[in-house]
């Protein structure tokens, strides 16, 4: 019987992910086969991960990557099942290399050579995982994008913004700004810009619902139609006012809105900045 090392035990460790003593076991068995073992303990793994399918990926992490050229973002969604997996050094590399082909590839949703990679991760580890979702913003020569990631990665936000002089992205003021774009963003979960871009078939639902709760309002009984109309109207500006990106009161100052706050750095620039697009994924949150 060929003698086991314990660098080859090491080594197949490193490469499967498995236990010392499953590593040695695997080793003993096949006669010190460095092939057969490792192909032994992968379907061991993946006789693991089929038997764990089934279970909840609800953890996992955001990533974020600019290129280069600061001409194109990518965002990833990775989960797994539990919050210790997230935080595994293979795991935040993983999203690493998956952001970075996203990028080098132009990647607008997940594929076979992704899927296989977080599979192959699964099978090491053992534990479910999955590509929840990905996308790629693209920026012109007028535009500029940045990031933010908001803790350990739960929060993931990607902004675009434009001007009418592009080197105004030089200047660090206003790269600062823009950065605290993505901030407020993050915290704030914006459904869009500006009134605009909100769907109105949503818009007629939340109608719906605040004309439904001022019928089951006794103070509301008997008013004149046209002031109700007025209330409702109200109602509906100022949950717009709260959603929309450009009316939310500015993380940084919150007597000043945001699109009085872009209004200001612009002045202070001497050229016109506006948010031209933003994404922001949060672990587990639905598209």
């Amino acid at each position: 019987m060929a003698e086991i090392s314990a660098a080859d035990v090491k080594k197949l460790r490193d490469i499967t992910g498995a236990g010392p003593m499953e590593c040695k076991n695997a080793l003993v068995s096949t006669g010190g086969d460095f092939a057969k073992a490792e192909k032994m303990l992968k379907e061991k793994g993946l006789a693991a991960l089929e038997k764990r399918v089934g279970r909840a990926t609800n953890e996992g992490k955001i990533f974020v990557k600019i290129n280069d050229e600061g001409s194109a973002a990518a965002l990833v969604e990775l989960s797994s099942e539990t919050d210790f997996v997230a935080r595994n050094p293979d795991f935040i590399a993983l999203g690493g290399v998956i952001a970075d082909k996203v990028l080098e590839k132009n990647l607008s949703a997940p594929n076979d050579e992704l899927n296989g990679l977080v599979q192959e991760l699964a099978t090491k580890i053992r534990e479910n995982m999955g590509l929840k979702r990905l996308c790629l913003v693209k920026a012109s020569s007028n535009e500029y994008l940045t990031q933010y990631i908001h803790g350990d990665g739960n929060i993931g936000v990607a902004v675009k913004c434009e001007t009418d002089k592009p080197e105004i992205f030089k200047n660090e003021e206003v790269k600062s700004f823009i950065f605290s774009l993505a901030l407020h963003i993050a915290a704030f979960n914006p459904a869009a810009i500006d009134r605009s871009k909100i769907d109105q078939k949503w818009l007629k639902e939340q109608e719906e619902i605040f004309k439904s709760q001022m019928d089951k309002d006794e103070k509301l009984k008997g008013k004149p139609e046209k002031v109700l109309a007025g209330i409702l109207q109200g109602k509906v500006n100022k949950h717009l006012s709260e959603i929309c990106l450009l009316e939310q009161g500015y993380v940084k100052d919150e007597k000043l809105t945001v699109a009085k706050a872009i209004e200001e750095c612009s002045k202070k620039a001497g050229a016109k900045l506006a948010v031209n697009d933003y994404v922001y994924y949060k672990v587990g949150q639905a598209e």
